[in-house]
């Protein structure tokens, strides 16, 4: 994944590039702008709407599982997340901190490490 593009962002991009439909063409058929729909699938608008999702997947005739997996993916994407960690012990304080000091230099293999490792936990 590109910087900058959130999981939801570049499923929508492979979705309408595989179907070869432009941005314009998308937006105006959603009746949403160009630009808003740039921003989203750039990962600099936060995350969409559910109804905004649907509309997606009906726009591209999606259901079931990779309906249920666009949904999961724009609950994922939001770009500029905050993380309380009032509740946690010290250190999860510590590991959120890290996370935020460091997400923009991590390797991207030791990026999908950790989400496999919370994948697995789940």
């Amino acid at each position: 994944m590109a910087a900058g593009l959130t999981p939801f962002g570049a499923s929508v991009r492979a979705l309408r590039r595989a179907r070869g439909v432009s941005q314009k063409d998308m937006a105006r058929d959603l009746q949403i702008s160009a630009a808003y729909l740039s921003a989203l699938e750039r990962g600099q608008r936060g995350r969409p709407s559910p109804v905004l999702v649907d509309q997606i997947c009906g726009y591209f005739h999606i259901i079931w599982d990779e309906a249920d997996l666009l949904r999961r993916l724009a609950k994922l994407s939001h770009p500029r997340v905050v993380i309380d960690t009032t509740q946690a012990g010290p250190e999860a304080t510590e590991l959120a901190n890290r996370l935020a000091e460091e997400i923009n230099d991590l390797p991207l293999d030791r990026v999908k490490q950790m989400l496999a490792v919370m994948a697995a936990e789940t």
